[in-house]
């Protein structure tokens, strides 16, 4: 199993990368984070992406019972952020996001090197 500093640096290496929260969605904390927030504090960042996960999780447009909800993707003008749920036997539902720069960053390979940096973290399952 990966470590999770291991974990964050690989993510921080994506090409873009600009900010990581690992975010438990039971509570809404930060258990860990890595890069720059410019004026967002990791607490902030887990609290309100926590909500979006939960309306995600809650409408069954978007989850249901036979087709799991496992990423969630939000563009804005000047990057996206990926929200991503990780599987893994834990007590509560943990999720990754990544903020990531439009200018440098590549929505598709910053899709695959992140499953396969929390799979790893998760013990390997993808």
């Amino acid at each position: 199993m990966n470590s999770l500093d291991g974990c964050l640096k690989r993510i921080m290496d994506i090409p873009g990368a600009r900010s990581a929260t690992l975010v438990d969605g039971a509570s809404g904390l930060a258990v860990a984070g890595a890069g720059n927030r410019q004026n967002l504090d990791e607490h902030e960042d887990a609290a309100g992406t926590t909500d979006v996960v939960r309306v995600a999780l809650g409408c069954r447009a978007l989850a249901s019972a036979d087709d799991a909800l496992t990423e969630i993707v939000v563009c804005r003008t000047r990057g996206f952020h990926l929200l991503h749920l990780i599987d893994g036997d834990f007590d509560g539902r943990l999720f990754m996001h990544v903020a990531f720069d439009g200018d440098i960053g590549n929505l598709g390979m910053a899709r695959f090197q992140l499953r396969s940096a929390l799979a790893d973290l998760a013990g390997g399952k993808r």
